[in-house]
């Protein structure tokens, strides 16, 4: 499946209240609530010295991309817009040699 494709068909599961006037609101603060959600299994990883629980990781990181995907619904991008705008910084980084520091701007 395309990320357009996965936006697309995640975009039919999406329910918002209308007390948060705005789709963009509801899924922003539930992108916080599943980044703490996979933030525990990894603190779990570290305090336990075990291994990464790989089937409750990909379930978060489902549920991460579902948010991710509805809060670039909303706000009119593509996944796809989002995944090239982020490998062209990426490659810009690698180029003038800043991959590593702080900033957007870099």
């Amino acid at each position: 499946m395309d990320m357009n494709g996965y936006q697309e068909k995640s975009a039919t599961s999406a329910v918002y209240p209308k007390t948060l006037n705005g789709g963009i609101f509801y899924a922003c603060i539930g992108l916080s609530g599943e980044v703490g959600e996979l933030l525990n299994k990894v603190k779990k990883i570290a305090r336990d010295n075990a291994e990464p629980d790989r089937d409750g990781i990909k379930l978060e990181l489902g549920d991460i991309m579902w948010y991710v995907a509805m809060v670039a619904k909303e706000a009119g991008i593509s996944l796809d817009e989002v995944a090239m705008s982020n490998i062209e910084k990426l490659e810009k980084r690698m180029r003038n040699g800043t991959i590593h520091g702080n900033g957007d701007e870099r």
